[in-house]
């Protein structure tokens, strides 16, 4: 038994990788190809490992992984009957996956529409789609907590990063929702206090501390949340919303200016210019410098 499985490894050397290597070397443009094939397959293990990583699929694909190998290992010890039955199991359980698995499956091939190569190729504006729909989160949430009368301190990063000041709080790393923008500021929730950070279009922190401005020119009736916004715009070209609990209203600072008292259609404004339509300005003159 274990001569026939040294043979068959010995079989499969000489005529697969041998056999391969010998052909790279007659026809080198054929080392390219294997290098570009290699790396596309790189590619997709990871994307497909990003994808699937803390799904049920994933528990189910470790499954799967150890019945190829007792499918294998069965065939090697000539284990006939049990290597029958694996195989029959791999064979027919390809089409009960599809079914069961089957809004997994498409959920998976809408996410390979938004993938790296296709914004490569400019096949989508999938970013500033994203980054429109999050700035009406952001706005809808603004608008919940000033009716609440809650106070709230939202941080939006631009080009300028403020590792530092997401590093104070607690990572949360999570889709933009306005439910959940609002749950955060929650009077005497352990998150409550302190600055929400939105980076790369996700919350990327809670509760963040700020350094406070010193400016002896800003009004001495301006509150700490006010305060520390007029101070990271300063220090960063953030852009910070805030929302009084005194009075419910809703500021934004920029550029180390407050705009006090902004209703719900000027922040949408405010927000898509700066953070949208500035962008693409930069983007279209960065190309012109690199011509």
């Amino acid at each position: 038994m274990f001569n026939n499985m040294i043979d068959s490894i010995r079989f499969f050397y000489q005529n697969t990788i041998v056999s391969y290597i010998q052909n790279l070397y007659d026809y080198p443009i054929k080392l390219v190809l294997t290098i570009i094939d290699i790396g596309i397959v790189c590619f997709l293990i990871y994307t497909a490992f990003r994808m699937l990583k803390n799904t049920r699929v994933w528990q189910l694909l470790r499954g799967i992984l150890v019945l190829i190998i007792a499918t294998f290992v069965s065939g090697l010890l000539q284990l006939n009957i049990l290597n029958y039955i694996l195989s029959s199991i791999m064979t027919y359980g390809v089409f009960f996956l599809i079914v069961i698995f089957q809004p997994e499956i498409r959920r998976g091939l809408e996410q390979l529409g938004s993938n790296p190569i296709s914004k490569f190729f400019g096949l989508d504006n999938d970013i500033d789609n994203k980054a429109k729909e999050n700035i009406y989160r952001i706005v809808i949430a603004a608008v919940e907590l000033a009716k609440q009368k809650t106070g709230a301190l939202i941080i939006i990063e631009r080009d300028i990063k403020i590792k530092d000041i997401i590093s104070t709080g607690i990572i949360m790393d999570s889709e933009i929702s306005p439910q959940l923008l609002v749950n955060i500021f929650v009077p005497n929730t352990p998150l409550h206090d302190g600055a929400v950070i939105i980076s790369d279009n996700k919350i990327a922190a809670a509760s963040c501390m700020l350094p406070l401005s010193d400016d002896h020119d800003i009004a001495r009736e301006l509150g700490t949340r006010h305060r520390a916004a007029i101070g990271i715009s300063r220090e960063s070209d953030a852009i910070a919303v805030i929302v009084s609990e005194e009075t419910g209203k809703i500021s934004i600072a920029k550029d180390g200016t407050l705009i006090a008292d902004v209703k719900e259609d000027v922040l949408k404004k405010i927000l898509l210019k700066n953070l949208i339509v500035e962008n693409k300005i930069k983007k279209v003159k960065n190309k012109k410098i690199k011509k």
